[in-house]
């Protein structure tokens, strides 16, 4: 079996394990899902889920979080860890969004590589699940999966992302992004892995994993 028929069995399994994917950070708008996506770097989805709401209420949009204090924001942001860097990018790029873009997110990966504290993941998944524009935003978690499961190098994040594009459907991008987290979540850890009760791995699993 090639690359290309395993991907499509593995995407099999989790269209009938995760049909539906809801985006797992809260937020309203584009700008919100921004702010909490770059809260997420190196923190759990869960625990952006208990403080975003507590920034949000002071602050959601660019127009009123700029007018806060970064030490305003780092008291409420500190349990996400890396809070004091985070406080700062989230001030800097609300002015930016301001002056810039007249307080509106753009929609261009390009565009938001540009702005304090994001990066290309970061960027990916606002393009994708706040524009709707294809991407494959790829995490530690997904490029750990990605190698598990014999889709990729696993050498870097960059190539892991370059190998599922090519493997997978344009028009699947966005879900599967979302499917793969879930999925990983459930049954594919990154602890305390059993390979024989992992849907994905009992099959198509490295033998050196």
């Amino acid at each position: 079996m090639n690359k290309k028929e395993k991907a499509k069995h593995i995407q099999a399994i989790l269209d009938e394990l995760f049909p539906e994917v809801p985006i797992p950070l809260i937020h309203q708008d584009a700008y919100t899902l921004l702010i909490a996506v770059l809260l997420s770097a190196q923190c759990t989805d869960e625990r952006v889920n208990k403080v975003s709401p507590q920034l949000f209420q002071l602050a959601n949009n660019p127009f009123d979080m700029s007018k806060l204090d970064i030490t305003q924001i780092e008291s409420i942001i500190k349990p996400c860890g890396l809070y004091q860097n985070k406080a700062k990018a989230i001030s800097q790029l609300s002015t930016i969004l301001i002056e810039k873009y007249g307080g509106n997110v753009p929609n261009t990966l390009e565009e938001l590589e540009e702005l304090p504290g994001v990066g290309h993941k970061t960027a990916s998944v606002v393009v994708s699940q706040a524009f709707g524009e294809p991407a494959f935003p790829v995490d530690t978690h997904i490029h750990r999966l990605a190698y598990r499961w014999g889709l990729s190098s696993g050498k870097n994040v960059v190539q892991t992302e370059i190998d599922l594009k090519h493997l997978f459907h344009i028009t699947t991008w966005n879900k599967l992004h979302l499917q793969i987290i879930y999925f990983g979540r459930k049954y594919c850890p990154a602890k305390a892995h059993v390979k024989a009760d992992c849907p994905i791995c009992s099959l198509y699993g490295r033998k050196d994993v």
